[in-house]
């Protein structure tokens, strides 16, 4: 029976993905504020809701789960080899990174940071990372979280980390010539593949997202993460510690990329999800000049402005389908059309898909406004 000094700040989660999870106490504190609750308004699957009646999930269970599955991996190799010197910063740190890689998604997740800001900011070249970042140093500052950090054990340097686990390696921060980290040595490079593995993709972001997704889209998933967590081992490669499988376990790696394969096939790519975020999109671009967000100071800003702005970001949700919806304002009246034509299902229509060879970030043209 555990007792009370063991089990009062902890907060237990019922997960429909991973069941119950319990949740540190700084982790909860990091949950229970303005920036991860608006987590709860942006749909992970953008568009998809509009097609799948089950994608309904969002990006703020997700982060708790990536949050939960960090924790499963970070503990098992302290487990099982100790000559690692895992300690409780680092195991914090990495579920903190976790918890808070997706605080810069916008509306919609990837529609608005792949379709939006790239026709409304053509030369921004900006990445959802980057207002993780922004969104994270803005949590701990507009909170006061920092004693609360220190309280827990933290330092300034896990600060750090905590950002390399989300964007990588920071502009600004000395490190030395070999090593681009700052938050850790080299010793512990390892630690910087669960969440974001850059090296070949293996993290427990996709673990959650791919289970998450499956779940919520109703289909499929034969990857099973918990069997692969319990076949890990970190090994010296080529001079540095990375995260290691079993040979064994090359199957049910294959089934990893199996499912993400699938997911795009089937549902990420859906023709008329792109329709349909295509036509979001366009609203969300003809209503930009028109919709002002208050941000720093209570200077208005744009929806594309808000990306540099954390107060405005943090008011930035879903919620502006709504808005431009059901709004009475003659400046809206094309986009809100636009929405009205989702709203009835009277969609762009697909006339085919093609692959142009110099622009590499578009992978089809699919809609074209028929009326």
């Amino acid at each position: 029976m555990f007792t009370a000094s063991i089990t009062e700040e902890y907060k237990v989660f019922n997960d429909c993905v991973h069941g119950h999870v319990s949740i540190h106490p700084l982790l909860v504190k990091i949950i229970d504020t303005p920036q991860l609750q608006r987590l709860r308004f942006i749909k992970q699957l953008g568009g998809l809701y509009f097609i799948f009646p089950g994608a309904s999930n969002n990006r703020f269970e997700h982060s708790i789960g990536t949050c939960f599955i960090a924790g499963q991996l970070i503990n098992a190799l302290r487990a099982k080899q100790p000559e690692l010197e895992i300690n409780d910063r680092d195991v914090l740190c990495v579920q903190i990174g976790g918890l808070c890689h997706d605080l810069g998604h916008g509306p919609f997740s990837h529609l608005f940071d792949s379709l939006f800001i790239p026709r409304a900011l053509p030369h921004a070249n900006w990445k959802h990372e980057e207002a993780s970042i922004m969104m994270f140093k803005h949590m701990v500052e507009s909170n006061k979280m920092l004693p609360v950090f220190h309280h827990y054990g933290l330092n300034d340097d896990d600060i750090v980390f905590i950002q390399e686990i989300i964007f990588g390696p920071l502009q600004g921060v000395p490190s030395s010539s070999h090593w681009a980290f700052k938050g850790r040595p080299e010793s512990k490079s390892f630690l910087y593949d669960i969440v974001a593995n850059k090296r070949n993709g293996v993290d427990v972001d996709k673990w959650d997202y791919f289970a998450r997704d499956c779940h919520h889209l109703g289909i499929k998933n034969n990857f099973d993460y918990m069997r692969l967590i319990e076949f890990s081992k970190v090994l010296a490669f080529n001079g540095r510690r990375q995260i290691c499988y079993r040979d064994k376990e090359v199957g049910n790696l294959y089934d990893m990329f199996y499912t993400r394969n699938t997911l795009h096939r089937r549902a990420y790519q859906h023709k008329t999800n792109r329709s349909v975020e295509t036509m979001i999109t366009e609203a969300l671009l003809m209503a930009d000049p028109v919709l002002m967000i208050k941000g720093t100071n209570g200077e208005p800003k744009r929806m594309s402005e808000a990306i540099r702005d954390p107060v405005a970001f943090t008011k930035l949700t879903d919620h502006v389908f709504t808005l431009i919806l059901h709004s009475d304002d003659e400046n809206l009246a094309e986009a809100r059309k636009l929405l009205e034509r989702i709203i009835h299902r009277n969609l762009y229509k697909h006339i085919g898909q093609t692959h142009p060879e110099e622009q590499e970030h578009v992978d089809t043209v699919l809609a074209v406004h028929v009326r």
